[in-house]
């Protein structure tokens, strides 16, 4: 997709093909290091009745002078200021890894202070929120220790992690990122209503069945997981699949709300 075609909603939001009389918009938070870019080509496969609204988060992208979020709450209160206006039409939240968090404790705070809540979230490679994170934490490791962690990840290029301004430029990201899921600490709050699904990467060495099917503490609506080929960045080398099992469910729940 070219990025000429690419409308900005705000600073928070943009949208690869705007449709004014989309049915939902599909709100997609992005994994540590990414920014909005990585969800602009699947505006060409989901419905055209769709309008898919990637976020883009504070210093990455066109926000790159801005000051990198370390906690997920502030993250979250922002973002809500920020997706406020385009919350005027059933809309759905997918987070990969940190996204997952993200849509998670945004559809939480919208219940607390009574805006419209989504009608579908989908979760992507992280175990549960309630769940405690088995994974020794990233953020301060030192450079080389993180190189090494960030090719086991395999989400990086490695002509990036070889390229010293492109590295130089992405590593403060990542470690912002890493700290916002390292210092989360999860407070019980009741399930939503909202269906929500969970997938991961049938590789994955993060994240366990076991973990994803924890999220269904969450809900009190449907609830469904599915595993696709790949390891944490499935999302990438088995998109069409994903996005093809991702677009059933939320027809389905665009359906039972007719």
């Amino acid at each position: 997709m070219s990025l000429p075609s690419q409308t900005r909603f705000n600073a928070w939001v943009s949208c690869p093909r705007p449709n004014p009389a989309a049915k939902v918009r599909l709100f997609c938070f992005p994994y540590s290091g990414a920014s909005a870019n990585i969800y602009y080509p699947w505006a060409d496969v989901l419905p055209p009745s769709w309008e898919v609204c990637p976020a883009q988060l504070p210093g990455r992208g066109n926000r790159m002078s801005e000051p990198l979020a370390t906690r997920l709450q502030a993250q979250v209160e922002a973002l809500a200021t920020g997706l406020a206006p385009y919350l005027d039409k059933p809309f759905a939240f997918f987070g990969h890894s940190m996204g997952a968090l993200i849509a998670f404790e945004l559809a939480r705070h919208l219940r607390r202070t009574a805006l419209p809540l989504p009608v579908h979230i989908f979760v992507s490679g992280h175990e549960a929120p309630h769940l405690p994170d088995r994974n020794p934490p990233l953020h301060a490791l030192p450079t080389g220790e993180l190189l090494d962690k960030l090719r086991e990840l395999n989400g990086t290029p490695e002509e990036v992690l070889q390229h010293p301004e492109l590295r130089d430029m992405l590593l403060p990201i990542l470690r912002a990122d890493f700290e916002v899921c390292e210092t989360y600490v999860y407070t019980a709050e009741p399930p939503l209503d909202c269906p929500i699904s969970a997938f991961s990467g049938l590789g994955d060495e993060y994240v366990t069945r076991e973990e994803l099917e924890a999220w269904r503490e969450h809900t009190t609506g449907r609830f469904s997981i599915r595993m696709f080929p790949g390891d944490h960045f499935y999302l990438n080398s088995a998109r069409p699949y994903l996005l093809q099992a991702l677009a059933r469910e939320l027809e389905q729940t665009l359906a039972g709300r007719a």
